[in-house]
């Protein structure tokens, strides 16, 4: 499987576990209806609907993603659900961004600007570049997780190691941590700052959608750690993190687990 099919496919494995937060958050922008906005970052378009949704048929969304590959599936995905005249999408850097001043009445990003191990204070600047004065800016970010439950110090463990601390490291300045965004929303120049974190919980019996999506998540979340761990934690992540191990733990019947997605918003003066 190629790296463009493998971040397909885990961008739809996953959707059932993000997408009520999602919705949640996007609820919580209050967009207005007929509005228009940019989705940066938006991968196979997945998000770039639900901001469609919350516009109206009067609005617009246009979806910028640095692949072109992506973008032939998102725009695929958008034509099969017959948003294709409310979505259109462009490819380009968040860096630079192929649009001029005042282009949009707000910009959203999610699990991009301020997640990855680009510096995001140009890309935040950009964003706030082409929303009209008085639109919006907001960045989400996945922000913390309980997904281990009775055994809290095996997942303090692995959210220490390289991996579990990504995209940041340990070598990063404190003020680039995404939790740290309404500094670089204050550095230029937004307004109205505020930030907001929304959570989503699972429990067993979990549908087979979810369980998919927990075991990906497992996977991505703690790839590769095993270097890191001692011989002890070695043996007990590959006993409760492996699906193939009779006693994953998402077969347990008491599971139940939170994740945590962080937004910051701020407006353009």
């Amino acid at each position: 499987m190629s790296d463009i099919e493998t971040v397909v496919r885990t961008a739809f494995v996953s959707q059932p576990l993000r997408e009520p937060v999602l919705r949640s958050a996007i609820k919580a922008l209050r967009l207005s209806s007929g509005s228009r906005g940019l989705d940066a970052g938006c991968g196979i378009g997945l998000q770039t609907m639900l901001l469609a949704q919350n516009v109206g048929p009067a609005g617009h969304i246009t979806g910028l993603d640095v692949s072109s590959e992506i973008l032939a599936y998102a725009k695929d995905v958008v034509g099969k659900a017959g948003l294709s005249e409310m979505i259109a999408f462009r490819e380009g850097d968040v860096n630079r961004l192929p649009f001029n001043d005042n282009s949009f009445d707000w910009a959203w990003s999610a699990d991009c600007v301020g997640y990855t191990p680009v510096e995001p204070l140009p890309m935040v600047k950009e964003l706030a570049r082409v929303v009209k004065p008085g639109g919006s800016v907001a960045i989400l970010a996945w922000s913390s997780e309980k997904l281990l439950p009775g055994y809290p110090l095996l997942e303090a463990r692995l959210n220490a190691t390289s991996s579990g601390m990504a995209p940041f490291t340990r070598r990063r300045r404190p003020e680039l941590h995404v939790m740290r965004a309404l500094g670089w929303f204050r550095e230029v120049g937004l307004v109205e700052l505020s930030s907001s974190t929304f959570a989503g919980s699972v429990q067993a019996c979990l549908t087979d959608e979810l369980y998919r999506a927990l075991a990906a998540l497992f996977q991505m979340r703690w790839h590769g750690v095993e270097s890191e761990l001692t011989k002890e934690d070695q043996a007990e992540y590959r006993r409760l993190c492996l699906p193939e191990s009779q006693d994953f733990l998402l077969n347990h019947p008491d599971y139940a687990a939170f994740f945590t997605y962080s937004m910051f918003h701020g407006k353009v003066g």
